[in-house]
């Protein structure tokens, strides 16, 4: 039986964790430390028994120690971070503050209580990365290896990078037992609608533009957020000490495609599903007009890395690991959920159209 703190774990990808964790092991204790800034919602934890959530700063060190120790912590998976690209532009600071001197805190107070203080228990220090601390590759390029030199482009993608490296010196200068995973695009339920998917479906059942950077010919690697999660737990039970493993979804593909899928689908559940047009009476596809007629390019944001690629080569070898969705079943799955959950994403919907 393990008691894990899961930091950041009422956001998008640490809640879809939190949910999963209980399911594959019900008898662990689980500690949610979230700040509840604007993407953390106390929501995204509904339903799940012997969850306790800490509202809290991940930088407040002497908080983190006092969980560990009040908890008999062994296992910390480090979600929290500020992760939209767009913000980072407009705001570098805060991503410098939580996601490297958060990490930092974190790392400290587990040091001071696993190795300092000596609680002769295992531990697993396990921090959740992104592929975009690689930097940007060309149209034939290999894809990203766990030994890829780091060459992050926005204020984002370089505080994540930092944070990587602050865990791989604590695991070799002091012997923290670490992890790392650099995952590709996530989506699926309980992501916050600023990133692409929940968004531009938010967006087409209001009405609302879908306004697509560039030529939208920027590619990404999508990955179903259950798999992720998947990946992560193959690395907490198998994966050897101070090493990294990417985890991705082998789905790549440009962003128009990914708007033209979610456009199609919109269309496919009001063809199938005729009620919805009266929840959704602003939708093109409410009057039987095609999604697709928001699509707008719009100028493209600044530092744009054109294309990233997962390979997840090592970790299907040494663990088994392997997605177990294409993007059009994922996709698909993800879009029945936000019409499902219509009072989870209206009131966050509302929050991002206020002035």
């Amino acid at each position: 039986m393990a008691n894990l703190i899961v930091t950041g774990g009422a956001g998008f990808i640490g809640a879809n964790f939190v949910h999963h964790w209980r399911a594959v092991a019900p008898d662990d204790s689980i500690v949610v430390l979230d700040a509840l800034t604007y993407a953390g919602n106390r929501a995204n934890l509904d339903g799940l028994a012997g969850v306790e959530l800490i509202v809290g700063d991940i930088c407040d060190t002497a908080l983190v120690s006092r969980t560990i120790a009040d908890h008999r912590i062994d296992t910390i998976v480090h979600f929290a971070a500020e992760s939209h690209v767009d913000r980072s532009i407009t705001g570098p600071d805060a991503f410098v503050t939580t996601n490297v001197v958060g990490t930092h805190s974190l790392l400290a107070a587990a040091k001071a209580a696993w190795l300092d203080r000596g609680s002769g228990r295992p531990h697993r220090f396990h921090h959740v990365s992104t592929d975009e601390v690689y930097g940007s590759l060309g149209p034939d390029d290999p894809a990203f290896t766990e030994t890829t030199a780091y060459a992050p482009n926005s204020p984002y993608s370089a505080s994540k990078a930092s944070a990587d490296h602050l865990v791989r010196a604590y695991h070799h200068t002091y012997g923290l037992e670490t992890t790392t995973s650099n995952c590709s695009n996530n989506y699926g339920p309980f992501q916050y609608p600023e990133k692409l998917i929940p968004l531009f479906i938010l967006n087409a059942l209001s009405g609302r533009c879908l306004p697509i950077y560039g030529d939208g010919n920027n590619v990404r690697d999508w990955l179903h957020v259950a798999d992720h999660c998947r990946g992560i737990e193959l690395v907490l039970r198998g994966g050897r000490v101070g090493e990294t493993y990417n985890i991705g979804g082998g789905q790549e593909l440009p962003n128009h495609a990914v708007v033209d899928e979610i456009c199609r689908g919109i269309d496919a559940a009001f063809a199938s599903d005729p009620p919805l047009a009266r929840r959704f009476p602003a939708a093109p596809a409410a009057r039987g007009r095609p999604t697709a007629e928001l699509k707008t390019y719009v100028e493209d944001r600044k530092g744009h890395d054109r294309r990233y690629a997962i390979d997840e080569g090592k970790i299907r070898a040494e663990l088994g690991y392997a997605p177990a969705r294409d993007f059009a079943g994922g996709f698909a799955e993800t879009l029945a959920w936000y019409l499902a959950h219509e009072d989870w994403w209206r009131p966050l919907a509302a929050l991002r159209t206020r002035p």
